[in-house]
This record gives C-alpha cells, sequence and structure tokens, in this order.
C-alpha cells in the first residue's frame, strides 16, 4: 500500500495548495490555476512523485458559483504506485488554462473534450478543436445553463477522410 502523499505534498507546495483531502484511499488537491501548469511539471519531474501518466481530465459546471468552473485531472505514478486528483477552480469569463500536452500526450484528447463540452480553453495546446462534434455546432452541451430544446445549424454530410475535418 502507498505511503499517504498529502504531508509530502503539502511540504513541497506549501501555501499553492488551496485545499486537501483524503477519502477512501483518494488524495486530492486543489490549486490556484495561476500555478497549474508549474505544479504539474513537479509532481511529473520530481523523483518522490514521478506522476508519469496522466489518466483523465475532466469539468465540473458548478452554475451559480464563482469561480464557476473546475476542472479536475487524475494522476497515476507507476514507479510509486500513487494516485492523485488535481483540482483547480476557472472562472466563467475567462475560462483558459495552460494545456498539459508539452508534459503528458495523454491531454490531448481530454483537452480536446473539456473544450467541446464544457468551452474551456487551454492555452498552447498544439491542435483545440471540437473532437465530439461537428465545427459548425454552435454552445458547449455539458454546460448547465445549456439549452436542451435549442436547434443547431444542419450541416450536410460529408466524409472526413475524403474531405478534410474543417467545414466548407
Amino acid at each position: 500500500m502507498p505511503k499517504p502523499l498529502l504531508p509530502l505534498l503539502r511540504e513541497v507546495f506549501g501555501d499553492t495548495i488551496l485545499s486537501s483531502h483524503a477519502q477512501a484511499g483518494d488524495e486530492t488537491i486543489v490549486v490556484p490555476r495561476e500555478r497549474w501548469l508549474e505544479v504539474f511539471r513537479e509532481l511529473r519531474d520530481r523523483p518522490e512523485f514521478r506522476f508519469e501518466f496522466l489518466m483523465d481530465l475532466t469539468v465540473v459546471d458548478y452554475l451559480g458559483q464563482t469561480p464557476r468552473f473546475e476542472v479536475v485531472t487524475h494522476l497515476y505514478s507507476l514507479t510509486h504506485n500513487h494516485r492523485l486528483r488535481v483540482k483547480t477552480r476557472v472562472p466563467e469569463e475567462d475560462p483558459e488554462l495552460p494545456s498539459l500536452t508539452p508534459l503528458w500526450k495523454s491531454a490531448d484528447w481530454a483537452e480536446r473534450e473539456a473544450w467541446d463540452m464544457f468551452g474551456i480553453r487551454f492555452s498552447g495546446h498544439p491542435d483545440l478543436r471540437r473532437i465530439l462534434l461537428y465545427e459548425e455546432f454552435v454552445g458547449h452541451p455539458l454546460r448547465k445553463d445549456y439549452p436542451v430544446n435549442r436547434r443547431q445549424p444542419l450541416v450536410p454530410e460529408r466524409d472526413p477522410i475524403a474531405e478534410g475535418w474543417k467545414p466548407t
């Protein structure tokens, strides 16, 4: 069984950790978005952490709260058999974070999905475009204020292999 990480994380990151908790063996830290990339670089590179694998990245919409969105990542260390959840809050009026793709290639599609479904922009992402919906789709359908009955523009069927993915 891996040693608890939270004491070591508090020692290394100090006040950068806004809050933390452990529940049922899952350890979680919350960091400010201004330190997002720096924290992840340390979590990947420091020998005591060695989180080689970004398992998932997703978003929670807390409509009515400020900041509105919470970006949640799950890391795994193959070396130490540690798991860690890292969260940060992102405001509705500036829903942007630095991309984690320079650190983990697995962030690529997860960030594209977060953009497509919630409208979170990842600066520095190499190819931030929709991954599940077509380019002409208006809005981000997993936002809690997305209108259920909204009609989307009809687009002609196209073969993305023969014609490419860009809208005509």
